[in-house]
């Protein structure tokens, strides 16, 4: 399996939190490297058939989904679907594990934080 390339939002250390990640959009400006990483993200988000597949995965039951039950949702082939899902591990949305012929796949819960964490918009008492 080729190496997978994890995108992280400018991770500088420290508590792993979104405040070590990046600062929100609307609390400062991201630095070039920081918005090369999200655009990233978002670019993997774009598409309706990658944004279904993370939805599945991320509202499964158990927390993990065989991708023999995530092909049949779909009127595309399965490697079109292996795709999407290849893109979806580069941005590092979810993960994926082999178990015998069939791959697991499971929602990244850090990645989809740190997302919400920039697109939050500081409280009232954080501003006052």
């Amino acid at each position: 399996m080729p190496k997978q390339e994890l995108v992280v939002l400018g991770e500088t250390g420290g508590t792993g939190g979104t405040a070590a990640c990046c600062p929100g959009l609307l609390t400062a400006p991201l630095d070039e490297q920081q918005a090369i990483d999200l655009a990233k993200v978002f670019k993997a988000l774009g598409d309706p058939v990658r944004l279904r597949l993370l939805s599945m995965i991320a509202s499964r039951a158990g927390g993990e989904v065989c991708v023999c039950d995530l092909t049949p949702a779909f009127d595309l082939s399965q490697p079109t679907i292996s795709h999407h899902l290849k893109l979806l591990r580069q941005a590092g949305l979810i993960d994926c594990e082999r178990r015998g012929t069939w791959v697991y796949y499971w929602l990244l819960p850090e990645m989809t934080d740190r997302l919400a964490g920039i697109l939050t918009r500081p409280s009232a008492d954080a501003t006052s």
